[in-house]
C-alpha cells in the first residue's frame, strides 16, 4: 500500500490487491473507495454505492410533475399555436 496518509488517496499495487483482496473489499465498505494501480488505475467500491451512482435518472418531465409546487397558481401558456405548421395539410402552399 502506498505511504499516503489520507485513506481517500490510498493506492494499492496490483500485486498487493491480488494478495489482500478480502481486506480491500472490507476497507471499501468501511472507509470508501480503494484505488488499485497507477499506470492503469481502478477503483473498488461497494455494489450499493455503484448502483446509487449509476441508477437511471428520472426523465425531466416526470421530475417536473412530481416536484411541481402544490397550491401555487401557475399560468401555463396556451398550447394552441397560432402559427402555420409546415408540411401539414393546412399549410399555405
Amino acid at each position: 500500500m502506498s505511504a499516503n496518509a489520507d485513506p481517500s488517496t490510498r493506492t494499492w499495487t496490483v500485486s498487493e490487491a491480488k494478495a489482500r483482496l478480502s481486506e480491500i473489499l472490507r476497507l471499501s465498505e468501511q472507509e470508501g473507495p480503494q484505488r488499485i494501480g497507477t499506470r492503469r488505475p481502478f477503483v473498488v467500491v461497494p455494489a450499493a454505492v455503484w448502483e446509487a451512482k449509476t441508477a437511471p435518472r428520472t426523465p425531466l418531465g416526470r421530475w417536473l410533475v412530481e416536484n411541481m409546487p402544490r397550491g401555487i397558481d401557475v399560468d401555463l401558456p396556451d398550447r394552441a399555436s397560432k402559427r402555420a405548421v409546415p408540411f401539414s395539410e393546412d399549410a399555405p402552399g
